[in-house]
């Protein structure tokens, strides 16, 4: 009578097809830092998108202010900058991998202060290229003034 069953060389293959495959996914599922990266300045560039039309929408500047350890969005009341009441989409976010570097061409900003670009209230706006960097990995979104915002 034949016993029924795996040999241990079937089992090991089975087990070697098993890693292979989870390396794989967890290769697939953790970005590397340039994808990282990239996928930042994609979320970014749509959230500016998104405030530029917002401050049309609501007849009052909307500013993108950021340090290297995060962002918020601020519209205008008045004299003070205050932030987005209960909004999801432009709340404060911390960047997944900071300290980031940002840089603005062309610079608007007063030296040592935070990072701010002010939407206002017509439809064209100054392009200008945000330049976000975090150790050797960097990304750029670039405006054309008129609504649309690219990641290169």
């Amino acid at each position: 009578m034949r016993q029924r069953g795996f040999t241990l060389i079937e089992l090991l293959v089975v087990l070697v097809i098993i890693g292979l495959t989870l390396g794989l996914v967890t290769m697939n599922a953790a970005p590397s830092g340039r994808q990282a990266m990239q996928q930042e300045a994609q979320r970014i560039a749509l959230l500016l998108q998104l405030a530029r039309d917002e401050a049309i929408v609501r007849n009052r500047p909307v500013a993108f202010e950021a340090s290297t350890e995060s962002y918020r969005f601020l519209v205008r009341n008045g004299r003070v900058w205050e932030a987005l009441p209960e909004d999801d989409m432009l709340r404060e976010r911390e960047f997944k991998r900071s300290p980031v570097t940002l840089l603005l061409d062309p610079p608007t900003n007063i030296p040592g202060a935070n990072l701010r670009i002010v939407f206002g209230r017509e439809p064209v706006d100054k392009p200008f290229v945000l330049t976000l960097a975090s150790g050797d990995v960097s990304a750029a979104i670039r405006a054309d003034g008129i609504g649309h915002f690219t990641v290169e």
